[in-house]
This record gives structure tokens, C-alpha cells and sequence, in this order.
């Protein structure tokens, strides 16, 4: 089954991608504990998309594509026009060095990676899409 989910580039759109999100994945039956988890990665992401490559500007619309299949892992992709920050390519801070410089930010990337099983990119006619994999358990 394939979810899609068109919106702008406003934070305040955060709280309908993790609705959309949340609902999609409760419809395939998959489990109370990896939607929680899909939900707090595709957070980080799209916050991150929103405010780095679009500079919140609402007009600025990217899509969410969700693909849940039983026996198959959980594909949720975002396709964008603008520029895409690949998360494989950024070397994370160690976190001793974060918190000896008390900084805010840099647990995102980690978050996401650890969440999920693979993130990969592709460009394809003018689109940029971050495909991010989970398997997940289904009720």
C-alpha cells in the first residue's frame, strides 16, 4: 500500500506529518512501538528539510510516500526539488565532544540513523528522494 502526503515548507507542518505518518502506519497495522519510532526519525527529517534547504518558506512543497508491504520492510520516502542533505556523507560528532561544548543539535543525524535500517538518495527527473528503510512489526 502506497500513503502519499503533499506539504510546505512551515514548521507548523510538522504536527500533520506526524499525523499522516502515525495514522498511515496504524492503518497497515504496524506496531504502537516503530510507528513511534518512523515518526520521530521522519520528525528530524523533514524539520531538517523545512529549515536548512528551504528556509521554512510554506510554499516550498517536498512529498512524503509511505510503501508498507507485510514481509517487506517499511519504505517512507521524501521527494524534493531543492537541495538534499545526505546524512550518509556527515560524520557525527562524538557525543563527549558535544557534550563537553554544550551544544544544541547535533543528536538528530545520530537519531535517524539509529532508527532506521538504510537511508539512501537518489536524484531522478529533477527530484531529489531520501529513501529511509525499516522492518517493522506488523500487528
Amino acid at each position: 500500500m502506497r500513503y502519499v502526503y503533499k506539504v510546505g515548507c512551515s514548521i507548523e507542518n510538522l504536527k500533520g506529518i506526524r499525523d499522516f505518518v502515525k495514522q498511515s502506519l496504524k492503518n497497515h497495522g504496524v506496531s504502537d512501538l516503530d510507528t513511534s519510532e518512523v515518526v520521530l526519525a521522519l520528525d528530524e527529517m523533514c524539520s531538517n528539510l523545512m529549515i536548512h534547504a528551504h528556509q521554512c518558506n510554506p510554499n516550498d512543497l517536498f512529498e512524503l510516500h509511505i510503501l508498507a508491504e507485510r514481509d517487506s520492510p517499511l519504505v517512507v520516502e521524501i521527494i524534493d526539488d531543492g537541495s538534499v542533505f545526505d546524512i550518509n556523507q556527515f560524520h557525527e560528532p562524538e557525543l563527549g565532544n558535544i557534550i563537553h561544548e554544550k551544544r544544541k543539535g547535533g543528536l538528530g543525524i545520530r537519531l535517524v540513523k539509529s532508527i532506521m535500517d538504510k537511508i539512501e538518495y537518489e536524484q531522478s527527473g529533477g527530484k531529489y528522494i531520501c529513501r529511509l528503510s525499516k522492518k517493522v512489526q506488523f500487528n
